[in-house]
């Protein structure tokens, strides 16, 4: 895996979706949206702009006669968000080393 910042899910609320993902195989949409505290439409976008870029798969299944909608991480999104990460720590290794008495 190469240290590389992803423009696409740099911004936070993308960062955020992003990392909520990566902890788990698949989520409800109501779960993400729950956590994040986001809108319905808010997070709709949010995942059509990384199912686009092929982070993101969406189902939609049937539940109890309700359309339920669950989304997971491929594994283009997976390596885009550990890449993303190690750049992440990479800066931060920088500025930890320039500055000794950082706390920690």
């Amino acid at each position: 895996m190469k240290a590389r910042f992803d423009e696409l899910i740099h911004p936070s609320t993308r960062l955020s979706i992003v990392a909520l993902l990566a902890s788990a195989d698949w989520m409800d949409f109501a779960y993400v949206r729950d956590q994040l505290g986001m809108s319905d439409s808010a997070l709709s976008k949010q995942f059509a702009t990384l199912e686009d870029a092929g982070y993101v798969t969406i189902e939609r299944p049937v539940s109890d006669r309700r359309r339920r909608v669950r989304v997971s991480l491929t594994p283009a999104g997976r390596d885009a968000f550990a890449g993303h990460v190690a750049a992440l720590r990479a800066v931060i290794a920088t500025a930890e080393a320039a500055l000794p008495t950082m706390q920690r």
